[in-house]
C-alpha cells in the first residue's frame, strides 16, 4: 500500500476497470489521480499502466454510477465531478447491436454506443444504404409485446431459428470508414458491375453475405412475403391502447444507446418514425440518377430542366416547406360549384339528406338552396381549414362520400358530402385535402392530387379477366400472407385470392418501381395515415384520452369510440413548452386556443421529440444541398432536464 504523502496533498486513487477480452491480463487498476488531471491524460496513464500494444483508439471512460460518458478529453476530473467513489469503465465505444428491419429481417453490426441516437441512425442507415435517415429511429419492443410473445413460445414445440445477417467486418461510426450509401451526401450512386444500373438502397435486406459481395441481380425480384409462421409472431395491435403501446419504447434521439440502457448483444427495431418522406417521387430518382451515371458522358439542358421541375414539386408538397412561386399559384383562385348531396347525422341513427348548389372557394365550402340562389346569401358556410377529411367511399356500391370533421368551440361537427361519380369525387375530395391544410386549388399540387385519388379508385375498382376470377384454386397463393386477420376470420381462402387476383390485374402492368408508389400513395390516402397514438389525460379532464400524432396535426380520440374529437394543426401552433417537473406537455395555437395534457403510456420526452422532429423535417429542402442541420433537431427535440 502507497502511502498518502508518496502520492503528494492532493493525490488520490481511483480505480479504474478495463473491459477487455485478454486472456492473464487483470482488469482493474488503481491509480493515483489528481482532480487537475485531464480526461485524455487519465486515459494515457492507464494505458501506460496496461503495457499492452494495441489500438486503444475507441475506448473511453463510461462513468457507471451516472450513465454517462467522458467523451471531453480535454476536461478535468473535478470539471466532471469525477472523486475517488467513482467506477470508470474503460471500454469501446462501438459494439454489436442485433436491428430487426421492417421486412423482419435481423443485422447484425457495429454501433456507435457513445454517439447520439441521432447520429448512430444516420450511420447505420450509411451501412444499410438507406435514404432519408432522419426519418427513421430505434425502437426498443415494449413489455407487452415481449410477455405476449414469452407466451406464444411456450405452447410452441419448437421455436423459429431467427435468420441473421451479420456485418460485424464493416462498422458504422462518425469516425470509422463506412459504406457512403447508395445516396450519400456527394450523391454518388452504387451500380451493379455487370449491366451498370443502379443498386437497389435496400441490398443489405435480401441476401446473405457481406456488401461488397452482393450479387446485384437478385434485386430483380421483389422480397418474398412472410411465411404465416412469421406473421404469427408479429405483435399485431387490436385497439389504440395496444397501438399506443408500440409507441413507448421510442428511444430519446438527444442520448447515446449506452445512456438508455441498451446492452452489446441487444435486440432494437429499426423503423420509420416520421411519416412525411422527402422524395417519394420516381422521376425525381431516375433523373438524378441518368445525371450522375458513369455511363453518360454529357447531361442535356432538358433534363437538367426536368430535374428542377420535379425539385420544385417536391417542395411544394412539403408541409410548411416554403410556398412555391410559380405564377399558377398567384393568379385568380379556381373554384368548384356543382350540385352535391348534404347528409347530417341526426339523433336516433337517423340522417338527413338534401341536395344542394354547393361552391367551394379558397378553402371554404358555401351551399345553397339552387344554382339560381348563388348570388344571394348561402345557407351555410364551412371554413374547411384545419378539418379532418375522412374518404367514405364503396366503388362497387357507387358510393362516392366525403366525410368533413370541422373543428368547432365544443368539439367537431360532422358533415357529410356525397358525388355522384368518381371525376366529381376526386376533385372536390383533392380540393378538401388541400383547403384543410390551408391551400387552394391554385396550389400546384391540386392536379397531382386529383389524379392520385383517380389512381386510388381504380385500384378499387375490381375488373380482372373472367379466367383469373374463375380459376382461383389454381393460384399457388397464400392469402394470409397479403391481409389482415380479421379478414381471414371473415371471408374464405377461396374468395380472399379471388379479390387479391382482382387487384393484381390493376397493377400487373406497371413497373415495380411504379406499383410499389402507387401501394403507398393507397397507403398515405387512408384516414389513419402516419397517426402515432398515446394515451394522454388532459389537463381538466377526469378520464384518458387517446391523442393520434401526425406530420401536421394533433388529434385528440375517444378512447372508447376512436372517433375524434378535436384536431389541431401544427400550422396555427405557436409554441410549446414541457413542464419536466410533471412531465406534462402545454401547447399554445392561435386565436387564443391553449392545451396541456400528461402521457400515460410513455414518457412525455416521446411526444416532445414528436412534435418538434415533425417541425424540423418540413424545413428541409432541395436548397440545402442534403445535408442536415442537426444542431436544430437537437434544439427542437432535446430536453431541459
Amino acid at each position: 500500500m502507497v502511502s498518502s504523502t508518496q502520492y503528494g496533498p492532493h493525490t488520490w486513487e481511483l480505480l479504474l476497470t478495463v473491459d477487455h477480452q485478454l486472456e492473464g491480463v487483470k482488469n482493474e487498476f488503481k491509480l493515483p489521480v489528481t482532480g487537475d488531471l485531464h480526461v485524455g491524460g487519465l486515459m494515457l496513464k492507464l494505458v501506460e499502466e496496461i503495457k499492452i500494444a494495441q489500438d486503444w483508439s475507441d475506448y473511453a471512460f463510461w462513468w457507471e454510477q451516472k450513465k454517462c460518458w467522458l467523451l471531453k478529453t480535454h476536461w478535468t476530473l473535478d470539471k466532471c465531478g469525477v472523486q475517488a467513489d467513482a467506477k470508470l469503465i474503460f471500454t469501446t465505444q462501438h459494439k454489436m447491436l442485433r436491428l430487426r428491419l421492417p421486412n423482419m429481417k435481423t443485422v447484425r453490426l457495429k454501433v456507435s454506443f457513445s454517439s447520439m441516437v441521432f447520429r448512430a441512425v444516420s450511420d447505420i442507415c450509411k451501412m444499410l444504404n438507406i435514404r432519408r435517415s432522419e426519418e427513421l429511429s430505434l425502437l426498443k419492443q415494449s413489455e407487452g409485446t415481449l410477455k405476449k410473445k414469452k407466451k406464444k413460445d411456450k405452447n410452441s414445440k419448437e421455436p423459429a431459428t431467427e435468420d441473421i445477417l451479420n456485418l460485424s467486418n464493416s462498422p458504422v461510426s462518425s469516425g470509422l470508414p463506412a459504406n457512403p450509401g447508395l445516396y450519400s451526401k456527394t450523391m454518388t450512386p452504387t451500380y451493379d458491375p455487370v449491366s451498370g444500373s443502379p443498386a437497389s438502397s435496400t441490398i443489405t435486406w435480401f441476401s446473405d453475405g457481406s456488401l461488397n459481395e452482393q450479387n446485384c441481380s437478385i434485386l430483380a425480384l421483389s422480397h418474398p412475403t412472410c411465411s404465416p409462421e412469421m406473421l404469427a409472431e408479429m405483435y399485431q395491435p387490436r385497439t389504440l391502447a395496444d397501438k399506443a403501446k408500440l409507441n413507448a419504447g421510442w428511444l430519446d434521439s438527444s442520448r447515446s444507446l449506452m445512456e438508455q440502457g441498451v446492452l452489446e448483444e441487444d435486440q432494437l427495431l429499426l423503423r420509420f418514425k416520421y411519416y412525411t418522406f422527402f422524395d417519394l417521387n420516381p422521376k425525381y430518382h431516375v433523373s438524378k440518377l441518368s445525371l450522375s451515371s458513369e455511363t453518360q458522358d454529357s447531361t442535356c439542358e432538358s433534363e437538367v430542366d426536368e430535374v428542377e421541375a420535379a425539385l420544385s414539386n417536391l417542395e411544394v408538397t412539403l408541409e410548411g416547406g416554403s410556398k412555391s412561386n410559380i405564377l399558377e399559384d398567384i393568379t385568380d383562385i379556381p373554384k368548384l360549384a356543382d350540385y352535391l348531396k348534404l347528409v347530417r347525422p341526426k339523433k336516433l341513427a337517423l340522417k338527413a339528406i338534401k341536395t344542394y348548389w354547393f361552391v367551394f372557394r379558397d378553402t371554404s365550402i358555401s351551399y345553397f338552396k339552387s344554382k339560381e340562389s348563388a348570388q344571394g346569401e348561402p345557407v351555410e358556410k364551412l371554413n374547411l381549414k384545419g378539418c379532418e377529411v375522412v374518404p367514405d367511399v364503396n366503388v362497387a356500391a357507387k358510393k362516392f362520400g366525403i366525410k368533413l370533421l370541422i373543428p368547432v368551440a365544443d368539439g367537431m361537427n360532422e358533415v357529410y358530402l356525397r358525388c355522384d361519380n368518381e371525376d366529381q369525387y376526386a376533385r372536390w375530395m383533392a380540393a378538401c385535402v388541400l383547403a384543410s391544410k390551408g391551400r387552394t386549388m391554385a396550389d400546384s399540387s391540386y392536379q397531382p392530387e386529383v389524379q392520385k385519388i383517380l389512381s386510388f379508385l381504380q385500384m378499387k375498382n375490381w375488373t380482372m379477366c373472367s379466367q383469373a376470377a374463375s380459376e382461383p384454386e389454381n393460384v399457388d397463393m397464400k392469402p394470409e400472407c397479403f391481409v389482415s386477420p380479421r379478414y381471414t376470420k371473415k371471408f374464405k381462402s377461396k374468395q380472399l385470392t379471388a379479390r387479391i387476383l382482382e387487384a393484381h390485374q390493376n397493377v400487373s402492368q406497371m413497373s415495380l418501381v411504379e406499383a410499389k408508389l402507387r401501394f403507398i400513395q393507397a397507403w398515405q390516402s387512408l384516414p389513419e395515415f402516419g397517426l402515432s397514438y398515446y394515451i394522454v389525460r388532459f389537463k381538466g379532464s377526469k378520464k384518458d384520452d387517446v391523442l393520434g400524432v401526425s406530420y401536421n396535426r394533433l388529434i385528440r380520440i375517444d378512447m372508447a369510440t376512436g372517433d375524434p374529437i378535436t384536431t389541431w394543426r401544427f400550422s396555427n401552433m405557436k409554441q410549446w413548452n414541457v413542464n419536466w417537473e410533471i412531465r406534462q406537455v402545454a401547447i399554445e395555437f392561435d386565436q387564443n386556443v391553449s392545451i396541456a395534457f400528461t402521457c400515460l403510456s410513455a414518457d412525455c420526452k416521446i411526444i416532445h421529440e414528436y412534435i418538434g422532429g415533425y417541425i424540423f423535417l418540413s424545413t428541409r429542402s432541395k436548397d440545402h444541398n442534403e445535408t442536415l442541420d442537426e444542431e436544430l433537431f437537437h434544439k427542437l427535440t432535446g430536453g431541459q432536464e
